[in-house]
């Protein structure tokens, strides 16, 4: 985002986006939804470095793809399961978020540095994730954005200030306009 109204896409998901990766992965836990929370919660309890899953780079991309690490951990559970181990959920789900918060701070912090940001602005439901945020907070080369967690539950307060700054710019639309989801920015 060089300016308000003024977007630039780097890069969007292939597949599952990091939050439904985060819900079914909790189904798969027999965790509570929405995923996110019961994930976090869990993993307080358990170890990062229990299961080494696997992180999507994607090369040169900006693209981000969570379809294979949610396999990954399925073939797991199914693994442990057919062995008649009890599943570790805790550390199931410590390893898994590590690996979703590792390519998301990563890609962010390589985009950033590649097209000279001065500021990153997370948000989001997966911005409510308290690992993503300390991780993202830590760093001292940008001024990181996060919204307080009230505001994190989907990405309608994005929206909506996408939608304010298109309003006092002159961008209106007839109140028979209809709703689609993938509706430009700009």
């Amino acid at each position: 985002m060089k300016d308000h109204l003024t977007y630039e896409h780097l890069g969007s998901t292939l597949d599952d986006a990091a939050g439904e990766a985060f819900d079914k992965v909790a189904r798969l836990l027999d965790l509570p939804y929405p995923g996110g929370p019961s994930i976090q919660k869990a993993a307080k309890r358990g170890s990062v470095t229990a299961f080494q899953f696997p992180r999507a780079w994607l090369g040169n991309s900006w693209n981000f793809s969570f379809s294979g690490l949610k396999t990954a951990v399925l073939r797991e559970v199914k693994k442990l399961q057919s062995e008649g181990v009890v599943i570790p959920v805790n550390n199931v789900a410590a390893s898994f978020q590590a690996a979703v918060v590792d390519v998301l701070v990563e890609k962010t912090f390589a985009a950033a540095e590649q097209f000279s940001a001065q500021h990153i602005i997370v948000a989001g439901g997966v911005s409510a994730n308290l690992e993503l945020r300390k991780v993202m907070a830590s760093q001292k080369q940008y001024q990181v954005h996060i919204p307080p967690l009230k505001l994190c539950t989907d990405n309608a307060a994005m929206i909506g200030a996408a939608g304010y700054f298109r309003f006092i710019n002159g961008f209106k639309d007839k109140l028979d306009i209809d709703v689609l989801p993938n509706w430009p920015l700009a």
